[in-house]
């Protein structure tokens, strides 16, 4: 009979045979520990965000990757003796949190400062600016933010009058919540220059007395910068301060990557040097933003060496950020009709449309991701139109352009989000409906308009893509009061009934999937980010209590227990 080939070699060369043995049984323990984790969480109630596998219980993590996700016994043959064993409590599970629209460094810095946000009014206001000055007696400057439209009454705007009766002598600048109006000090006015004659800046207005010219105080938009170029510049050891007390207060609250919207490019090196001293506990996905009137050889420069430079998991470039118009309190988003309480006003683009055109599909034909701030419709339909145009212009496809904000929309647009692959990115709690939203916002522009305020499930309904986020320091960067306001549509005292435009309201499950899996999309990351899936990076949360078990109004109660990101815990909190 005759023997086969191995059998031969096997009985010819002994030796070979026993070397291969030994090499198989060394090649042994390289299998076993691929299949060993350095940290399982377990006991855990998971929402994947994976719809072939929507549930689980345990997930196990090697390095910075899952490895495994499962229940209890699929994981357990993941553990070794050196695993770290978290032990979930039976708590809800879920992938990392992305802020799709955040200013960091700026809302870092304004952790240190005086915070206005829900004063009940000017004596409020004034109250809480006494108190931080009296703590604070080395500041040269009195800065914060925070304050809204309707904290003024009637007028909607604040008055240099009330900061001159505590601060005559003491210069005092305070931004609005939306970061589009700011108020200034007698003091800081003349420190500025501005005076009764000075213009008005491009895309911006300085509010005047009518009688006699003078500034008011309230400097809107563009105006801003003309206070801007005396503030205090923070030094570097204060900025790199700043970015870790940030970065701590966003794993605090279940964030594990942002995208900034500007204000954060031009610091790249301090974000890096953080990453290079093993700081970094957030991830970061940095546009460049771009100033009108057009786009200029230098802005490519450097928006191109960003992109090279920074390109992995922690830091990335390669986006661009634009602002069309304004906003709706002040008058300056762009509509397409006059607004309802002052028909003698549209607003105004910020750039030229055929410029802002050629801009888009120049980046665009570049391979970059654009972020349009649009609030106005007519603001939203000028963005859509020049990513319609550049998609014809340059044969592209899956570029995921964004518009940022939609506070606002003409109803035919709404479809075009899908049908264009446009991203919708909105930010939840801007439609809270407080004073603010329902006795400023919703009458500047009148009852069919506001009927389409953040429409954010009809655009998702007819295809579009959403991504939710911040704005931060415009509002809190924490994502569960904006999970539950994109739920429930109303005040966290249940007001208005029914919710306002009750129509837009949408599921836990849809509103999570805008800050995980969504967000990822919007990122270009959808394959490594955003679910708990095997592969994928470890960026995971617990929380304190199932939010899709408790009554809608309470989502925003939610306390994060522990933040995983790149499979390493960056924060441990107390659960209840």
């Amino acid at each position: 009979m005759k023997r086969s080939t191995a059998a031969r070699v096997l009985a010819v060369r002994p030796i070979a045979f026993v070397i291969l043995l030994v090499s198989a049984l060394c090649v042994q323990p390289r299998r076993v520990s691929a299949q060993t984790a350095d940290t399982v969480v377990h006991h855990a109630k998971i929402y994947t965000v994976n719809a072939k596998q929507p549930w689980a219980e345990a997930v196990a993590i090697q390095g910075d990757k899952i490895v495994a996700v499962g229940s209890e016994a699929d994981v357990e043959k993941f553990h070794k003796a050196s695993t770290k064993m978290i032990d979930a409590g039976g708590q809800l599970v879920l992938p990392g949190f992305v802020d799709c629209h955040i200013h960091f460094l700026e809302g870092s810095l304004n952790l240190g400062r005086v915070n206005l946000e829900g004063a009940k009014g000017v004596a409020d206001i004034q109250q809480r600016l006494r108190e931080y000055a009296a703590k604070h007696p080395s500041k040269d400057w009195i800065l914060g933010r925070g304050w809204d439209y309707a904290m003024f009454g009637a007028t909607a705007l604040p008055d240099k009058k009330y900061l001159d009766e505590l601060f005559p002598d003491r210069p005092a600048y305070l931004v609005g919540y939306d970061g589009h109006t700011a108020w200034a000090n007698s003091k800081a006015l003349a420190l500025a220059g501005i005076t009764k004659d000075t213009p008005n800046p491009r895309n911006g207005i300085i509010v005047r007395e009518p009688a006699t010219g003078e500034a008011t105080g309230a400097l809107k938009d563009g105006a801003q910068r003309l206070v801007g170029k005396v503030l205090p510049v923070p030094t570097r050891a204060e900025k790199l301060a700043a970015l870790l007390a940030g970065m701590k207060w966003a794993n605090e609250h279940g964030l594990t990557r942002v995208h900034s919207a500007g204000g954060d490019f031009e610091e790249l090196a301090l974000f890096n040097e953080l990453r290079l001293q093993k700081q970094q506990t957030l991830r970061f996905y940095i546009a460049y933003f771009l100033d009108p009137p057009e786009l200029r050889p230098s802005d490519i420069e450097k928006i191109e060496a960003a992109r090279k430079e920074y390109a992995d998991d922690w830091i990335s470039g390669g986006a661009v950020k634009m602002m069309v118009d304004g906003v709706i309190e002040s008058h300056t988003a762009a509509m397409l009709e006059p607004y309802t309480d002052d028909p003698s006003v549209k607003g105004k683009l910020f750039w030229e449309p055929e410029k802002y055109k050629a801009a888009v599909a120049e980046l665009d034909g570049r391979g970059l991701q654009l972020f349009t701030h649009a609030i106005g419709d007519y603001g939203v339909r000028t963005a859509l139109d020049a990513y319609e145009n550049a998609e014809k212009v340059n044969g592209t496809r899956d570029r995921r352009p964004r518009v940022e904000h939609i506070e606002t929309i003409q109803a035919v647009d709404i479809p075009r989000f899908g049908k264009l692959g446009v991203i919708a990115s909105m930010q939840p709690l801007h439609s809270y409906p407080n004073d603010d939203t329902l006795k400023v916002w919703a009458p500047n522009i009148g009852a069919d308009r506001a009927g389409r305020a953040w429409a954010w499930k009809s655009i998702a309904d007819d295809g579009g893509h959403l991504a939710f986020g911040s704005d931060w320091p415009v509002v809190t960067l924490s994502p569960w009061d904006g999970v539950e306001t994109a739920v429930t549509r109303q005040t966290s005292e249940g007001k208005p009934d029914g919710g306002f435009v009750p129509a837009q309201r949408m599921s836990v499950a849809d509103a999570v999937y805008g800050y995980t899996l969504g967000a990822a999309f919007a990122g270009r990351r959808e394959k490594t980010e955003g679910s708990i899936e095997t592969g994928k990076l470890a960026d995971i949360i617990i929380l304190s209590q199932n939010i899709f078990d408790v009554d809608p109004g309470n989502i925003s109660g939610t306390k994060v227990t522990t933040t995983i990101v790149g499979g390493r815990v960056v924060y441990q909190g107390v659960a209840n």
